[in-house]
């Protein structure tokens, strides 16, 4: 497996992934799947700090993860949000853990100071997956989404990157 920048070329495949969890779970709190094009500008608007990269096996996209702005005022620019989605039927071989590392690692490299990471809390292998990489539960926000007709809690979860200090 070889982890790598994702392209505009991987648009499709990664939506594809990522709407298998906007229709059937609660992975993430989007309710509408995204399209080709919205898929294309994910990955345009994140280049430079921020990322999405991809895992390959054998040459097929088996899932991606990204970085993003963890908040749009000035003073939270030292912290992103991770995301990590790997193929449905692939989970539990190490897919994610290579992305998380790999997006981790980008982080550092670009001057980031914390990655936070916001789970819904009924994820226990997005929950594992986070701890396993370091990431503190810092706390629960109790029905702040709904999805599904029910009320879902959010995990909180805060990684501080050990190379970057003030």
């Amino acid at each position: 497996m070889t982890v790598r920048r994702a392209t505009e070329q991987d648009a499709a495949v990664i939506a594809e992934l990522y709407n298998h969890y906007v229709v059937n779970t609660t992975a993430t709190l989007d309710l509408v799947p995204r399209s080709l094009e919205d898929q294309k500008s994910f990955i345009a608007q994140r280049s430079g700090a921020f990322t999405v990269v991809v895992a390959e096996r054998d040459g097929e996209v088996v899932g991606f993860a990204s970085l993003s702005a963890y908040k749009e005022r000035a003073a939270y620019r030292g912290t992103v949000e991770d995301s990590v989605y790997v193929r449905h039927d692939l989970q539990g071989g190490g897919v994610g853990r290579s992305l998380l590392s790999a997006v981790i690692e980008h982080a550092e490299g670009a001057g980031f100071h914390v990655v936070m990471a916001r789970v819904e809390a009924s994820g226990t292998a997005s929950r594992r997956l986070h701890e396993a990489c370091g990431f503190q539960l810092i706390g629960v926000e109790p029905e702040v989404g709904r999805k599904f007709n029910r009320w879902l809690d959010i995990a909180v979860y805060h990684l501080m990157l050990p190379r970057i200090r003030a």
